[in-house]
C-alpha cells in the first residue's frame, strides 16, 4: 500500500516495531514525508510528518518536523484518496 503511495521503506522502528517509510517531495534527501504504520488485528493506523532537514546533531533524533499544516493536510488526503 505505502508503495503504491510513493514511499519506500525505511525498516522497522527498533522501540515500537513501527514500519518506516519515507517519500522525498523534491527528489533531494529533504524535505521528506516520513510516516509510522502499524497494524492490530484487521486495523491499520499510520502517523505522518514532514521532516524538514536532517537531526542537528550527531546521535540525535530531533529533525524539525511538522506534524500538521497544509503540505501534511494534503499527503493525509492524498493517500487516504489511494485507499478509497
Amino acid at each position: 500500500m505505502m508503495r503504491n503511495a510513493g514511499y519506500k521503506p525505511e525498516g522497522q522502528d527498533e522501540r515500537t516495531g513501527d514500519l518506516k517509510f519515507t517519500k522525498s517531495i523534491t527528489g533531494t534527501p529533504f524535505p521528506k514525508f516520513h510516516i509510522y504504520c502499524k497494524t492490530d488485528n484487521d486495523t491499520a493506523s499510520c502517523n505522518l510528518h514532514l521532516d524538514q532537514k536532517r537531526p542537528s546533531y550527531s546521535g540525535s533524533s530531533a529533525h524539525s518536523g511538522e506534524y500538521d499544516g497544509a503540505l501534511v493536510e494534503n499527503e493525509v488526503e492524498r493517500i487516504k484518496h489511494l485507499l478509497s
